[in-house]
């Protein structure tokens, strides 16, 4: 939390002292240059800064060190940084639950009281009965370096498999908890990395997966040769027994799952990043060899859940946006498959099977709807969302008769509502109480047109009744990769910018997965200027239409996001980048 304080607050501050920012001279530490040129298909790159790779050495530390002490120590001295972080402490100070899920008899549920670095986990019998700790992850260490990373129940909520991961690191260790006794078995496995768990129905043990332990491969190949092994409760790992590998295709991983009714164990087969993927699966009771349903990593497959030996299948095999089909596993070739909700003019965002109901959330103009479908795929109902919004996640089972699912916006905290089914209500189970009157504010939706002509949604948030003369700060963000949907979300640091003034405009940049496929592959490889060229046009409607202008916009991206914002500062509109 720390570090999303020292983000924000650069940008509140930004505000404050834009001026000061643009006219100020730094005395940068120097960056020392190297030799060295790629040579690519016959093009060749230089790269002087290859040496900053090396994230180990003890000169690129020093570097870093006194990178930062330029930054912060123009950062302490702005008058009111003491008073934005006490403001920033105040809105995050507020209770943030997790969705509610039932696993067996019991309901499981993460919480934060406001300013613990990490929510706790917490179980209870019934939905209106006592919550326990299951298991606090701020207790496992006293510095605040090991974080939980992954977690699975039992099918009877009995047990509770979860991953650990030191300093921020993407391995994991799993241990495994007795949720009634709260007690820890010895078994602990190693070796992890973005682990899936799929425990069998008896409780004997689970399927995971795993990369080769540190030393028996290349330390290149460390993220290679995925494998799957099946581990019995209560023994050492020594013993866990290989179930799946392919070494002669070291980049793909495998990702066991079980179906909801334990009959088939599935494995998800992927390759890095890639949309396509593949599935494999064979009947939990059987030792024999995987099926392997779909094997051309020809489009993406997510499987719902299965009414015996059909399955209810999410793709976008020839459909961008999406649709669903089923699949007879005993006819399972092409031909026979049955198409029984087609392509919509709005993207799947996720399905899931509840009482017997398909519940898609899909995204329109990168904003959530919720319908329901029979399982033959005729339209039930569409469930009312508050406003303009995201709906953040969902749960519920085949034969549960309630269902739960998170809803966000800009101006309205992440709230739980309960649907129940039987007589068709939608009623709030948890609502977000933060120190932040949002009926000052409001949110609109704005399109503004890339160089190709591409209308691109932009989002803007302000107080009402912004004059529009060119003199607000706007923060512009970004994304645009990975199939990644930057859709309508709460912040409360991001609240201390309105307050001041500000204008916060979320810009949906091709490469993410607002509009489907053909939006993500327009900006990849090949495609990637499109996603600058989508991010520029955002800032430039903003300052013809005189919400801000050059010398007042700030853009903002992380990771591949960043990506964008380092073209733009090239551009000729000056942003200032944050």
């Amino acid at each position: 939390m720390k570090t999303l304080h020292r983000v924000f607050i650069v940008a509140a501050v930004f505000l404050l002292t834009v001026a000061q920012v643009l006219t100020q001279q730094f005395q940068y530490p120097t960056a020392k240059t190297v030799d060295v040129v790629e040579n690519y298909h016959g093009t060749k790159i230089a790269d002087p800064y290859r040496w900053m790779e090396d994230l180990d050495s003890p000169e690129l530390a020093t570097w870093v060190e006194a990178e930062n002490k330029v930054t912060f120590s123009f950062l302490e001295s702005i008058p009111e940084r003491p008073k934005i972080k006490e403001r920033l402490t105040q809105l995050w100070n507020y209770p943030r639950y997790g969705v509610p899920f039932k696993q067996g008899s019991r309901y499981f549920f993460s919480k934060n009281d406001g300013l613990q670095n990490q929510s706790v986990v917490y179980m209870q019998e019934r939905l209106d009965g006592e919550s326990k700790v299951l298991i606090d992850p701020n207790t496992l260490s006293t510095d605040g370096t090991v974080a939980l990373s992954t977690a699975s129940l039992s099918h009877d909520g009995s047990l509770y498999a979860y991953g650990i991961s030191q300093s921020g690191s993407d391995r994991q260790e799993i241990h495994i908890r007795n949720v009634t006794t709260g007690k820890d078995y010895d078994d602990v496995i190693k070796w992890c990395k973005f682990a899936s768990i799929a425990w069998t129905l008896d409780n004997k043990g689970f399927y995971y997966n795993r990369f080769p332990e540190p030393g028996t491969v290349p330390k290149e190949d460390e993220s290679n040769f995925s494998k799957v092994y099946w581990h019995t409760l209560g023994t050492s790992q020594s013993e866990d027994r290989l179930v799946y590998e392919r070494p002669e295709a070291k980049e793909l991983g495998f990702a066991p799952f079980i179906t909801e009714d334990g009959k088939y164990l599935f494995l998800n087969v992927y390759h890095g990043t890639d949309n396509e993927n593949r599935l494999y699966y064979r009947e939990t009771s059987s030792d024999g060899s995987f099926i392997k349903l779909l094997d051309e990593a020809d489009a993406s497959y997510t499987l719902i859940n299965n009414v015996q030996s059909t399955i209810y299948v999410q793709t976008d095999l020839n459909a961008p946006k999406g649709k669903i089909v089923v699949i007879d596993l005993n006819n399972s070739d092409r031909k026979h498959w049955k198409e029984i909700i087609p392509e919509q003019e709005d993207v799947i965002s996720f399905v899931s099977m509840i009482n017997n109901h398909l519940v898609a959330v899909y995204l329109h103009d990168a904003h959530s709807i919720v319908k329901m479908f029979d399982l033959s795929g005729k339209l039930v109902r569409e469930i009312d969302l508050p406003t303009l919004g995201t709906v953040g996640g969902m749960s519920g089972k085949n034969d549960d008769q309630e269902m739960f699912f998170v809803f966000t916006s800009f101006l309205y905290p992440p709230t739980i509502f309960r649907y129940d089914f039987a007589n068709n209500s939608v009623n709030v189970f948890r609502k977000t109480e933060v120190k932040f009157d949002p009926s000052q504010y409001e949110t609109s939706q704005i399109f503004a047109t890339s160089k190709d002509g591409t209308r691109v949604p932009v989002f803007l948030t302000h107080k009402k009744g912004l004059n529009l003369d060119g003199n607000n700060p706007a923060l512009l963000y970004g994304y645009g990769g990975f199939t990644a949907s930057m859709t309508p979300s709460f912040s409360a640091s991001r609240l201390v910018w309105l307050e001041n003034g500000g204008i916060y405009a979320l810009v949906n940049l091709r490469g993410g997965n607002e509009y489907g496929e053909k939006w993500h592959q327009a900006g990849m490889l090949g495609n990637k200027q499109n996603v600058f060229d989508d991010f520029i046009a955002a800032g430039q409607w903003l300052i013809e239409n005189k919400y801000t202008s050059s010398t007042k916009l700030a853009i903002q991206g992380g990771s591949n996001g960043g990506c964008s914002s380092l073209h733009v500062y090239c551009s000729n509109l000056s942003f200032l980048v944050l």
